[in-house]
């Protein structure tokens, strides 16, 4: 594998961090960590930069290319304005750290769910899509004709940025009401231990719900209610062919999509169908 080139993916993300390279004619080598609870951003960037150095022991040869999706807001030159999942990272010029991590390797570092976006449309060979991804918060993107909308040189798709109440709970970018302070995942799991009277963890939660259990339905429904309306608001501005919905949280939660679908569906305008 020593002279074969590769292709890097890194996929940072607010609770863990995923590599993966790939080359021609060699096995793909995977890996991946969590982040330290409470650590600082200088903990953090030594985290990573030992995770890439163990990837670097498995795949010698050459990386052509590093790809990084991340759910911060970035500035052009891969600075890190914005990240309330990791606030300390405000100000971190993460591309620059990634390639002093990997010398002669490219680095284009990009909004997660922008390359989600992309990625599904290209997958279904769609020109107009509209993704969105529940996780750690609510990630998405948009892609019309083929292409990124808005586009890297404007900004990321902040669907979870949208306002639907205005005196709702308070979100993590410090505005009240966003999509994310309602139909995240933590914010799903806050709901459900407000309503439990408990903590409750992800795996319970996904317990409660197949079991139908009241305080479950309720959190998840609410979330799906709220999640809908941003849906249907931007499907009325952008008008996608499809509207995919992915993330790690529904993944655990059956029939997730089609509550999401049912609601959306009760918000649509007749003639315009979500």
């Amino acid at each position: 594998m020593s002279g074969i080139s590769g292709f890097l993916g890194i996929d940072i993300g607010g609770t863990k961090v995923a590599v993966r390279v790939e080359g021609e004619g060699a096995e793909p080598y995977s890996a991946g960590f969590r982040w330290t609870p409470g650590a600082d951003v200088g903990a953090d960037m030594s985290a990573l930069a030992d995770c890439l150095a163990a990837l670097r022991r498995h795949w010698p040869g050459p990386l052509r290319a590093a790809g990084v999706a991340m759910p911060a807001t970035l500035d052009a030159q891969g600075r890190v304005t914005a990240w309330p999942n990791r606030p300390a990272w405000a100000g971190l010029a993460l591309a620059a750290q990634l390639r002093g991590m990997l010398p002669g390797t490219g680095v284009a570092v990009a909004d997660d769910g922008d390359l989600a976006a992309l990625a599904e449309a290209r997958a279904a060979n769609l020109a107009d899509v509209l993704y969105v991804g529940v996780g750690t918060g609510i990630g998405g993107g948009s892609v019309l004709a083929g292409e990124l909308c808005p586009g890297p040189a404007r900004g990321s798709f902040e669907l979870g940025h949208v306002v639907v109440d205005r005196a709702g709970a308070r979100c993590d970018c410090g505005r009240r009401g966003c999509v994310q302070s309602r139909a995240s995942g933590p914010a799903i799991l806050r709901r459900a231990a407000e309503l439990r009277d408990a903590p409750v963890t992800y795996a319970e939660l996904g317990e409660a719900w197949q079991r139908r259990l009241s305080w479950a339905v309720v959190a998840v429904d609410e979330a799906c209610a709220v999640l809908a309306s941003a849906i249907v608001s931007a499907a009325e501005l952008l008008h996608p062919e499809v509207v995919i919905v992915g993330g790690g949280f529904p993944s655990g939660l059956p029939g997730f999509t089609s509550l999401l679908s049912r609601h959306a569906m009760r918000l649509s305008r007749p003639g315009h169908p979500a």
